[in-house]
């Protein structure tokens, strides 16, 4: 029998080469970052699920992308999991004013260009 792709469990090693930071880091970031806690077999291996390791890939990137400090991104991403996310069908109302934005200087640019032609 398969396992669904977000059942599998990763050791700690496949984490590391997805994510290209050492088992420390990791070992590090899950006393630093709450929602990073994997289970362990009853040898005491890590396991991550796909969700703790988007976690890990979103800790990276607020860490050495972003810049922020550990404090900067534990507040970070304790925002982000907390707020739910934008459904796929409905765009984000800065979206709809941007729409609204766009089309008022498309309708001045035309103008102006009428203007110009006379």
């Amino acid at each position: 029998m398969a396992v669904a792709e977000e059942d599998r469990l990763y050791k700690i090693g496949e984490v590391c080469k997805v994510a290209e930071v050492q088992p420390y880091v990791l070992r590090y970031w899950e006393t630093e970052f709450p929602p990073l806690a994997p289970n362990k077999s009853g040898g005491g291996q890590r396991l991550y699920t796909r969700h703790e390791i988007d976690i890990i890939l979103r800790i990276k990137q607020l860490l050495y992308s972003e810049g922020f400090t550990i404090a900067g991104a534990k507040k970070r991403l304790e925002i982000e999991m907390a707020s739910p996310a934008p459904a796929a069908s409905e765009p984000p109302a800065q979206s709809k004013n941007s729409d609204k934005a766009l089309g008022d200087v498309k309708r001045e640019l035309t103008a102006i260009l009428r203007i110009l032609d006379e």
